[in-house]
């Protein structure tokens, strides 16, 4: 098969000839119709995961055809259209027994814990317990985030973060996950504040839904007064727009600034859903206690959707009162994908890219 491959972190990617995968007995391999590029597949490039062995083939967020079947499988067959979390669960253990699949204590992970789908197939793990069934009518572009940004953030929104119609939701960062957060919260009747310092992006979220949009990048901490931390500019702004804070808000980003901006921008009894990733790299956020104490606040973390859980989002997304398929704003060739995994960290564009592994 034809794949993306990386031997160091940072270093560049090529695309290679490698072995096809085989299905392990309880596994299936798929044949990957299109897999998005995520911000996370850029930090496992850059080395921020510890679970990636090199040399390695990223990719996590995929939607294709079952292949091949390993003999332990009952529920899926050759030809079947799917898609998976990419929290590839065990099944068994004590997270998963309570149906939390998400947290599941042996995960596996396409292109963290394996080789991923930046490539002509991959190798899935428990396939009765992870796949999900891809409906005939939708797209395998619009199908591959299903597996990561858009169950990430459907999770988020209506399960962590509990968003009711009429409450003010902030999202900061409108990539990926963002504008699917603005999309779903909008659709569940939340009136919506956009953050990021791309005024594509915003354009974006304003057509996705966003009822305000902030620009972050001019909000600097010197608004909110002398000695200010970076963000609380742009938090002042949120609570302003929304008289007196979020109800609800979305760090999807994943920085120091915008864990603790998000968490400022809250007003009385507020949520705080962390979603973007956190690398140590760029340091611990200081989250600011005081507040959480003073407000009674919640600080929460949302972890990708187990595959049980997908009904809901599926049914409203077949039935149009979501269009993730509006969120794909670049279809790319895996000889393509090099480049575009490395602008992550600079130019991510606004919306999603997804790769289709068998585009010429």
């Amino acid at each position: 098969m034809r794949a993306v491959m990386f031997e160091g972190y940072g270093q560049d990617a090529d695309v290679r000839e490698l072995p096809d995968p085989a299905p392990s007995p309880q596994g299936v391999v798929v044949r990957v119709e299109a897999t998005g590029l995520c911000r996370s597949d850029w930090h496992g490039w850059m080395g921020h995961d510890p679970d990636i062995t090199l040399p390695h083939v990223p990719g996590h967020e995929l939607a294709g055809v079952v292949e091949a079947v390993g003999p332990a499988v009952t529920r899926w067959r050759a030809g079947d259209r799917v898609t998976v979390p990419f929290v590839c669960a065990c099944g068994t253990c004590a997270a998963c027994a309570a149906g939390d699949q998400q947290v599941c204590e042996r995960q596996t992970q396409p292109g963290f814990t394996h080789w991923g789908s930046f490539a002509e197939y991959v190798a899935l793990e428990h396939a009765d317990t992870n796949l999900v069934g891809v409906p005939d009518g939708m797209p395998f572009a619009t199908a591959a985030g299903l597996g990561c940004r858009f169950a990430t953030a459907f999770r988020a929104v209506a399960a962590q973060g509990r968003v009711a119609p009429g409450e003010w939701v902030a999202v900061y960062g409108c990539g990926g996950v963002g504008l699917s957060a603005v999309m779903i919260a909008a659709a569940c009747g939340a009136r919506v504040v956009a953050v990021d310092v791309s005024p594509g992006a915003l354009e974006l979220a304003r057509r996705f839904g966003a009822a305000e949009c902030v620009d972050a990048s001019a909000s600097p901490a010197s608004s909110a007064g002398a000695g200010a931390a970076p963000g609380s500019g742009t938090a002042a702004a949120v609570r302003e727009l929304t008289g007196g804070g979020a109800h609800l808000s979305i760090d999807a980003l994943g920085s120091p600034a915008t864990c603790a901006a998000s968490v400022e921008s809250l007003r009385r009894r507020g949520r705080h859903v962390q979603v973007g990733l956190l690398p140590a790299a760029a340091g611990d956020p200081v989250v600011p206690m005081a507040r959480v104490i003073a407000l009674e606040l919640e600080i929460l973390g949302s972890h990708g959707m187990a595959a049980h859980a997908y009904g809901p989002m599926m049914e409203m997304a077949s039935s149009g009162v979501l269009r993730p398929d509006l969120l794909v704003t670049a279809l790319i060739s895996l000889d393509e994908a090099p480049a575009a995994l490395a602008a992550m960290g600079t130019s991510p564009g606004a919306g999603v890219t997804v790769i289709q592994p068998w585009r010429r």
